[in-house]
């Protein structure tokens, strides 16, 4: 957190970069020290090589910057996440405001800059639009409206964007084709990759067309020659010239809150340029730019034009001379009916140069012809000095002039060859993705073996009613106009799995900065894209809930979702839903197997201090909150007021029976209950005190020595925990195991003996229950969300293929439809392929295929807060 930082302080002018930037229409730039969550101040310059400091400083505080990446100077563990960086943000704000209404004696630069700075504009260096969403969710929080860097990514959910009401900041850092010659690199390239660079250049074309305001920014870009070659193809890809021009004048002063700039309006600054032609074509070139009154000539108007084709006699060959390009940086080639010579050419001030060599290519020697233009610019009058060093005069006349517009015809015909045909987004946009998203229907399965898990049991030749998302009917002959069919005979329709402990569909699953992160929570990391959601779909997964790591005793909130695939992400989280939040146990707490030794606790001993010492700080806090006195909000504090209030529900990382019982003692202690034990390979040691504790176990069917502490660890675990009376479930942990817990459930029949229903229901009614969503989902019920699958087998069998899997009554996934995803993908991709080669064989510059591994996670991973 670096609100004092100043960006001025550090101002140093570079007149090399700043002329590259006038030659290429930029005057003023706004700049800041990219460097923490919150960034300090930022200061617009104007780019005046023929002033000093005091003209060119327009602002010295030009807006207040902020980021979800932390300081690169920081020498603190925290916070190592997007969600610890969202957890510190929001903190932040609630202790600015406790010291702006003085609860604070002591000084604070830091919090002081902070509400100095509020008046400012708040620019937040998101660098992705789900990363803007977040950043947006903190600031609606606050009541904080950010204007927002993004990521150049915003068409792949412009509804989302549109609805965060920000002003952006769009980057045009387009990504190079891929060199895709080879096959078998092909093959391993992502089609989200390519639809990357196939896309990108329509996104300001896409946010204009959704009344998106944005300005544009050279950032990310190598050069400044590549920023008008950027916008030129996003015009190309539909962004209109006025849209763009209102983008780089306008919108950024508005941002900025400084109306004396991006006009010509009396009384603002003098800033304007004169080009060559329309700016917004690829042959105009900037010929003066005035910065605050100060004039930059990049071309001297008064310049001839000598383009055109010459004939003329040297050492007794008869040449030809041919002088293309602009007007003013014209270049040269000459040629015979025998050879082409190599030549330069220079050009300044009515006097032109023209190195060239001999016929004779072993001769090193040149031929240098020094010549005045004449003043129509129709003869080259001047002296010819040959390979011996010697001289004659010698006047060159044009016979035909160049044409200005065939140069531009040229010009805009290459331009015409970077356009490419745009491929349609997909929800989410990437490969399964849909053109629409899936609708509720009403729907009759008939005559299937209905799994109700209610007391109803297993209902064979059934039907099935689905009717606004609810289950409406149960039975024989039922009947509906408006409704389809499906034909169910021979077939089993169950309730869609819960899976209890999942980490899939996050960008971030562990903050370890410190050992409890109570106040961080997955629904800010709910990752809405991740293919694991359309895959356990296809394993008929419905809900889960995403689980923050262990890395810490006490760890972050969790997030209860439903695979609806292919909406954002705010909308796939359950809505009012019961609140949860991830305790752990063991090596992973303790770091035997990562980290340093510097962090409490060291040992399962320090463990349980941790848990007696948080408790009694949040206790204290809770009295405080209760009589009414005036307290600093502490957001780690607020959550673990909420367990000791039962108003928030634990699910544990346990193996260990020792730190199990102990986990539950503290638990007693400080009157509430865990919740759930999830792992808990050693529940069956202890499954009695479970009972008497009212815990509830989710665990692994048979996985057991993958580290030490789980050695004990038997496949008959579930069935006695739930023969013992504990309310038991299998969870998967795990990307891959997720898309077989039907398989999964079914080992609890082989080994324990359990029935197949009680098997069953370890995957559907039994995690529904553990997460207070029972009456919702779980089993066929009347009234409850038709949160359905249809088995072509019977759904703990290895052979059983989920046809249908349904939330709410849409299909979200269907076995056919997936069939002709995998074709359509196969089309795109030799589509996309042929458009790279052709990238290439027109000679664009390419840039190396990426192989983009996903990244699993699991308990015991860790990101880098990296955007």
């Amino acid at each position: 957190m670096r609100a004092e930082q100043n960006a001025i302080s550090d101002f140093e002018f570079d007149e090399k970069t700043a002329k590259a930037l006038l030659e290429q229409g930029i005057g003023l730039v706004n700049t800041h020290k990219e460097d923490g969550i919150v960034r300090g101040t930022g200061a617009l310059i104007a780019l005046d090589l023929n002033g000093d400091e005091t003209m060119r400083i327009l602002s010295n505080k030009s807006g207040q910057y902020l980021s979800l990446s932390r300081s690169v100077q920081s020498r603190q563990a925290y916070p190592t996440s997007i969600m610890g960086s969202m957890a510190l943000l929001r903190q932040l704000y609630y202790d600015a405001d406790w010291y702006k209404k003085g609860n604070i004696k002591t000084t604070d630069l830091t919090l002081e800059a902070f509400n100095q700075n509020t008046n400012l504009t708040q620019i937040f260096a998101a660098g992705s639009r789900a990363n803007a969403v977040r950043a947006d969710k903190v600031g609606d929080q606050f009541d904080i409206q950010y204007t927002i860097l993004g990521g150049g990514d915003e068409y792949e959910r412009i509804e989302t964007v549109k609805n965060t009401n920000a002003t952006f900041i769009i980057p045009i850092n387009f990504p190079k084709p891929y060199d895709v010659e080879d096959p078998f690199l092909a093959d391993r390239l992502e089609l989200e990759s390519m639809r990357e660079w196939n896309q990108r250049p329509a996104n300001l074309s896409a946010l204009e067309n959704n009344e998106v305001p944005f300005a544009i920014t050279m950032q990310g870009l190598k050069s400044p020659k590549s920023f008008k070659t950027n916008i030129l193809s996003s015009i190309e890809h539909g962004l209109s010239k006025s849209e763009a021009l209102k983008a780089l004048t306008t919108v950024p002063a508005q941002i900025l809150k400084n109306d004396k700039v991006g006009n010509l309006e009396k009384g603002s600054f003098a800033n304007f340029m004169m080009t060559s032609g329309d700016f917004f074509e690829s042959n105009t070139t900037v010929v003066e730019h005035w910065i605050r009154g100060s004039r930059h000539i990049f071309e001297d108007l008064t310049q001839k034009d000598i383009r055109g084709t010459y004939n003329f006699m040297a050492e007794n060959d008869s040449l030809t001379l041919e002088i293309t390009g602009s007007k003013h940086k014209p270049s040269a080639t000459i040629s015979s009916q025998q050879s082409k010579r190599s030549s330069t050419l220079s050009y300044s001030k009515d006097w032109v140069q023209i190195l060239f060599t001999a016929a004779d290519t072993t001769d090193q020697r040149f031929l240098r012809f020094s010549a005045k233009i004449t003043a129509d610019a129709s003869d080259l009058n001047g002296i010819l000095h040959l390979r011996d060093g010697s001289k004659q005069a010698l006047i060159i006349k044009r016979e035909n002039k160049g044409s200005e517009e065939t140069e531009k015809t040229e010009n805009n015909s290459k331009s015409r060859e970077k356009k490419r045909i745009v491929q349609p987004v997909t929800y989410p946009n990437g490969a399964y993705g849909n053109y629409k998203l899936a609708e509720a229907e009403t729907l009759i399965f008939k005559n299937a073996t209905v799994w109700t898990n209610e007391t109803q049991g297993v209902l064979k030749n059934t039907d099935v009613l689905v009717k606004h998302g609810k289950i409406s009917a149960i039975g024989k002959n039922l009947n509906s106009k408006k409704a389809r069919v499906i034909d169910a005979t021979g077939k089993h329709l169950t309730s869609g799995i819960v899976d209890e402990h999942s980490h899939i569909a996050a960008a971030s699953i562990n903050e370890a900065g410190q050992n409890s992160s109570a106040e961080v929570s997955i629904e800010d990391v709910v990752e809405a894209d991740d293919v694991d959601i359309y895959r356990n779909l296809s394993g008929g997964v419905t809900t889960i809930q995403i689980l923050h790591g262990s890395a810490n005793p006490i760890g972050g909130r969790s997030a209860i979702i439903k695979l609806k695939w292919g909406l954002a992400a705010e909308d796939l989280i359950y809505k009012n839903s019961p609140k949860f939040i991830k305790f752990a146990l063991g090596e992973n707490v303790k770091q035997s197997n990562w980290g340093g030794y510097s962090r409490f606790p060291q040992t399962r001993m320090g463990v349980e201090q941790m848990y007696i010492d948080y408790f009694s700080r949040a206790k204290a806090y809770d009295l405080k909150k209760k009589n009414g006195k005036p307290y600093r909000i502490d957001t780690e504090m607020e959550v673990l007021a909420e367990i000791l209030n039962k108003e928030r529900f634990i699910s544990c990382h346990s193996y260990v029976q020792s730190e199990i019982n102990m986990l539950m003692k503290v638990a007693e202690k400080f009157n509430f209950n865990i919740n759930t034990f999830t792992h808990i390979l050693e529940g069956y040691k202890l499954a009695d005190k479970m009972k008497a504790h009212g815990a509830g176990a989710s665990t692994f069917s048979d996985w057991w020595a993958y580290k030490y502490e789980v050695n004990d660890a038997i496949p008959y675990n579930a069935a006695i925990l739930n023969n013992t009376g504990v309310l038991t479930a299998i969870n998967s942990d795990d990307a891959e195991m997720s898309r077989r817990l039907n398989q999964e459930a079914a080992k609890a029949v082989k080994y324990g003996g359990s029935s197949e229903e009680d098997a069953w229901k370890m995957v559907t009614l039994n995690p529904a229950k553990l997460l207070h969503i029972d009456d919702k989902v779980g089993s066929i019920k009347i009234g409850k969300d038709a949160d359905l699958v249809l088995w072509s087998d019977h759904p703990l069998s290895v052979y059983a293929k989920a046809e249908k899997t349904l939330i709410e009554g849409a299909i979200y996934f269907d076995i056919e439809a997936d069939q002709q995803h995998r074709a359509a993908i196969k089309k795109e991709r030799n589509a996309l392929i042929q458009m790279l080669l052709e990238a290439k064989n027109k000679g664009m510059k390419t840039q190396p295929v990426k192989v983009n591994k996903k990244k699993d996670m699991h308990c015991d991973t860790l990101d880098n807060n990296e955007i």
